[in-house]
């Protein structure tokens, strides 16, 4: 079983992505609507993947994944971002701070479940 932690302020893409990743069958999912909720939350979750919304209030998912990565275990942790604005420029600049994958919105929800285990390796 995948423990994915997936970080997105939208209710709507949440619950999509939600059902589309239960779909897959072999996924654990835990769900925050912002960066200072997805840090709170490795104290009682552990995680194997991250899903990052780019866009969010408080702290983009960059900055979520910059400070997830100061807490020792999760230095290594894969990151998968997610977000509408998937210009090339931007998901170099998001590879470079250590991005496993990018998916672009609007999503496939069929595919999503594949799309992070390709990217996990």
């Amino acid at each position: 079983m995948i423990r994915l932690l997936h970080v997105e302020d939208d209710p709507d893409i949440r619950e999509i992505a939600k059902l589309s990743l239960e779909l897959s069958g072999d996924l654990k999912i835990v769900q925050c609507v912002c960066g200072p909720d997805a840090i709170a939350q490795l104290a009682v979750f552990t995680p194997d993947v991250l899903l990052l919304d780019m866009m969010m209030p408080w702290m983009t998912g960059k900055e979520t994944l910059g400070r997830i990565r100061e807490i020792d275990q999760y230095k290594e942790i894969p990151a998968i971002f997610m977000t509408a604005r998937a210009q090339l420029s931007q998901m170099d600049e998001l590879r470079a701070a250590g991005a496993a994958h990018v998916i672009s919105k609007p999503f496939d929800p069929m595919a999503l479940g594949d799309q992070i285990k390709k990217a996990m390796g």
